[in-house]
């Protein structure tokens, strides 16, 4: 029973994303129609942001897998179908977006910053060992070292011989 309700599982979840496109937007050309769905999987929906079109189920989705069909009827390439929906939409539509100046930050943000954040943990690692070994770092104050002393005796008789 288990093995079965499985299976069912991973039948729904693979099939999911082609719950979104309508029985009434599938074009009668099979080659047509997967180019379609190929170029909408690249396609983002402005209302979901983080789903393409081919699996979102918003209506602004829906209207723009209508207008990608009917420009690939109408025998636009894969390219000229992309810049349309670029020019109304913007960069944001894409889920790749390309590579130009006003996206650098976008794709190599990330890695800046990654990079930034290990020089940081370094430097400071760095600058700590380096005031133990020099003896430069910040003696215990009274209180610090009646604290110590404490729970260093305190511990002491917890040893196992």
């Amino acid at each position: 029973m288990k093995s079965w309700l499985y299976s069912l599982v991973l039948v729904l979840a693979a099939t999911t994303a082609a719950w979104a496109v309508e029985p009434d937007e599938l074009l009668d050309d099979p080659v047509l129609e997967s180019r379609a769905r190929e170029l909408s999987k690249q396609l983002r929906c402005v209302v979901c942001q983080n789903q393409d079109i081919d699996s979102s189920n918003a209506g602004v989705a829906r209207t723009m897998r209508t207008l990608l069909r009917e420009r690939l009827i109408a025998g636009e390439t894969n390219d000229e179908i992309i810049a349309f929906f670029v020019d109304r939409y913007g960069d944001f539509v894409l889920f790749r977006p390309r590579l130009k100046p006003a996206t650098y930050l976008l794709w190599f943000g990330p890695v800046v910053l990654f990079a930034v954040g290990i020089g940081v943990v370094f430097v400071t690692i760095r600058r700590r060992s380096r005031a133990v070994l020099d003896g430069t770092a910040d003696p215990l104050s009274p209180d610090e070292e009646r604290e110590f002393e404490a729970i260093f005796h305190e511990n002491e008789g917890r040893r196992d011989p």
